[in-house]
C-alpha cells in the first residue's frame, strides 16, 4: 500500500517562494507517476504538475512558477512554488498512480497523503 506524506506548508507573503516535498513508501518496482494536486473549499481538487517516466505534464495555469523534481532514491518529489499570490492559498496534495505516464485528473489517482496547508498573505 503506497503511503505518502507531504511536509512543506505554511504562511508566506505574495511574491515569495516555498517549497513542498512528499514522501512515499510502499512503492513497489512498477513506474509510478507522482503528481501534486490543491483544493480550497467549495472547490474541485485542481491538479497542477505531475512527473513520470515519460516526462512532465504542466497545468497551463501554473507554468513559469511551479516546477516538479523527484529523487528516485528516496521515493520523494518536491514541488516549488515560485511568486507565490495569495489565489494559492490552498491545501496541497501529493498523489500517485502505477503509470508511465501523467494525467491530472484526480479521479485517475488512487493514492493520496494528507494534504499541507499554504496560505498567502497579500
Amino acid at each position: 500500500q503506497v503511503h505518502l506524506v507531504e511536509s512543506g506548508g505554511g504562511s508566506v507573503h505574495a511574491g515569495e517562494s516555498l517549497r513542498l516535498s512528499c514522501t512515499a513508501s510502499g512503492l513497489t518496482d512498477e513506474p509510478y507517476a507522482l503528481a501534486w494536486f490543491r483544493q480550497v473549499p467549495g472547490k474541485q481538487r485542481e491538479g497542477i504538475i505531475c512527473i513520470a517516466r515519460v516526462g512532465t505534464l504542466v497545468n497551463d495555469r501554473f507554468k513559469g512558477r511551479f516546477t516538479i523534481s523527484r529523487d528516485h532514491p528516496t521515493n520523494a518529489v518536491s514541488l516549488q512554488m515560485d511568486n507565490l499570490t495569495p489565489e494559492d492559498t490552498a491545501t496541497y496534495y501529493c498523489a500517485a498512480r502505477q503509470k508511465t505516464t501523467c494525467v491530472l485528473n484526480s479521479v485517475s489517482y488512487d493514492s493520496w497523503g494528507q494534504g499541507t496547508h499554504v496560505t498567502v498573505s497579500a
